[in-house]
């Protein structure tokens, strides 16, 4: 009997003008550490294990468009990010060098900009949302 083969996903990979500059906002906004740096490709990864995010240079980047517009970048994916306190998170990620998103499509959700222009959301979890 043939098995199917085991699927592990270990990281999603963000595009960014400059890996390292990138990596160094989600270091510091995740609390993870760097687990490889090269020249063009950065990996970080909870320290309890898990899937982590990688970053690769990639000169000839668009920023996405948030939201997506039919002219401009249409952003292909995003992260979502839970936190225990909304507001001193996105004071913290602002500190790091995030911006607001123009667009909020929820009360209860920031969605900011990380700075090579990728969204990610915030979002405290509620009973609704588990």
């Amino acid at each position: 009997m043939k098995f199917p083969p085991r699927f592990t996903l270990t990281a999603t990979t963000l595009d960014a003008p400059n890996a390292h500059e990138l990596a160094l906002f989600y270091r510091d906004l995740l609390g993870w550490p760097i687990l490889k740096a090269e020249p063009d490709w950065v990996e970080i990864a909870p320290p309890d294990g898990g899937a982590g995010l990688s970053f690769q240079t990639e000169r000839l980047f668009t920023p996405p468009r948030w939201p997506s517009t039919r002219s401009g970048q249409q952003m292909m994916m995003h992260l979502d990010i839970e936190v225990n306190d909304l507001a001193s998170a996105v004071e913290r990620a602002l500190a790091l060098g995030a911006t607001v998103a123009d667009f909020q499509p929820q009360d209860d959700v920031r969605v900011l900009c990380d700075p090579a222009g990728h969204p990610f959301c915030l979002f405290v979890r509620t009973d609704a949302s588990a």
